[in-house]
């Protein structure tokens, strides 16, 4: 099928390049000139394993164009799939600008080109938006050409650091539709991707909106959940691991999203939960169980914080503070929403200095808080003179160090880790003071 995608953000990215590697002919646009010309040389602008080789092979193949050309990009596809940005503000009111003027456009190109008759060209949103945006682009469209064009809501269940292997073989692929020849067309397109047996749920577009925003507010809950139940059990002297493998044996809970740490971060769990909240406001609908799931997330780092300023006191001038992690989650370079910001800017306001280390985050933390701190490529060059580290990430490089270089490049062995990368019994072995999340704190070296 000859497709075209408008975007090429990290979304936009990784759907081109896999549905041009199973032997498609696919077209992405963007409005940037500086990183199309990149992207022609098979230079990612985005960090995702594996990504970068599958476009520079699908280049070589003559199956992955990139352009700035509307008229290169619109005129000969078949399907069109709209993957631009949905910024949001802080209430989570999505701006939709993005994706109504790439409606706009995709009108003006159906208007220009020849007639599909039996085949019209299927305009599918793959960008996260709320219900009944695609009503609104369906709108825009028909304001601008009378020909026939087909609407589709397909969204996108990709996480970062592991797209392309959930591209490739999805738990489901969701396609909302108003009619059935579109669904056939669509689930032909998908077909290689679910050999496995994994399933194509064809529904109408409403639904196939929600989908994604419930997928995301379940998972969020799960993670603000059991981040409340570790505070309480920090406050009556139970183990929040313990817990947890009695709880998850019950195969009713499942064990997937039930870790403690510093609450969920990235471009999709704040936003989606904060736009859950939003259409309740919109349709007067209450939402009290998504707004609590928002509040235990954001009071969660202030939690962790608490932990530090109880140690040292609030005063942190003179103290040295090592963060391992930066990236929201491992395997990716996205700060957005991480945690380990949050930290990192209230330790510089009470006074602290920050060394941070994370793999490949860098540049993007830079982007944000210029050199406000300084950026270590060796995870053990954090820790010289520091007088506290932080874990923020789970990094695999992070699970199993050398405790040695640990305790002997810091003033004090002390170590706040807030995603319980360790046993306390190791921490106690290895002379840690050791705070974590949901567990007893050890002492010095004395569990």
């Amino acid at each position: 099928m000859k497709i075209a995608i408008v975007g090429t953000g990290y979304v936009g990215l990784v759907t081109g390049t896999c549905l041009a590697n199973s032997g498609n002919d696919v077209t992405c646009l963007d409005v940037i000139e500086q990183k199309i010309q990149k992207l022609r040389q098979g230079v990612s602008p985005i960090y995702e394993p594996g990504l970068e080789e599958l476009i520079r092979r699908n280049i070589k193949a003559n199956r992955l164009h990139f352009t700035t050309d509307k008229r290169q990009a619109y005129a000969p596809a078949e399907i069109i799939f709209i993957c631009v940005g949905t910024p949001s503000d802080d209430q989570g009111h999505a701006d939709l600008k993005y994706v109504l003027a790439a409606a706009a456009d995709v009108g003006d190109a159906i208007e220009a080109s020849p007639p599909r008759p039996n085949e019209p060209p299927i305009i599918i949103v793959k960008s996260t938006v709320p219900v009944g945006t695609n009503a609104k682009v369906q709108a825009v469209i028909a304001g601008r050409t009378s020909k026939p064009f087909a609407m589709a809501s397909n969204p996108e269940f990709l996480k970062e650091g592991a797209a392309i292997a959930d591209f490739n073989k999805p738990d489901r692929v969701v396609i909302g539709v108003a009619d059935k020849p579109t669904g056939e067309r669509l689930r032909e397109l998908y077909e290689p991707f679910v050999r496995q047996g994994n399933p194509i749920f064809v529904m109408d577009i409403p639904s196939a909106e929600m989908v994604k925003y419930a997928s995301n507010a379940m998972l969020a809950t799960k993670i603000s959940f059991i981040n409340e139940i570790a505070r309480l059990c920090e406050a009556f002297g139970a183990d929040v691991d313990e817990v947890r493998r009695g709880m998850c044996a019950d195969k009713r809970i499942g064990n997937q999203f039930l870790y403690p740490g510093l609450g969920y971060g990235g471009s999709c769990f704040p936003k989606d939960v904060l736009a859950c909240i939003s259409m309740g406001l919109t349709s007067h609908t209450p939402t009290d169980l998504l707004k609590a799931v928002h509040e235990v997330n954001q009071q969660q780092r202030g939690f962790f914080l608490g932990k530090i300023l109880e140690h040292f006191g609030r005063d942190l001038k003179g103290k040295r503070f090592a963060v391992w992690g930066i990236a929201f989650k491992p395997g990716t370079d996205d700060i957005r929403e991480a945690p380990s910001l949050t930290i990192m800017k209230q330790l510089l306001e009470h006074g602290a200095t920050v060394a941070a280390h994370d793999p490949v985050a860098h540049e993007t933390c830079r982007a944000v808080l210029g050199d406000r701190i300084t950026y270590c490529d060796d995870p053990y060059a954090a820790l010289d003179g520091a007088d506290a580290l932080v874990l923020c990430t789970d990094w695999d490089e992070f699970k199993h160090p050398d405790f040695d270089q640990i305790v002997r490049r810091m003033n004090k062995p002390v170590v706040f880790d807030g995603r319980n990368l360790y046993r306390r019994q190791v921490a106690a072995q290895e002379g840690l003071t050791y705070f974590s999340i949901g567990r007893a704190a050890v002492d010095g070296g004395k569990a």
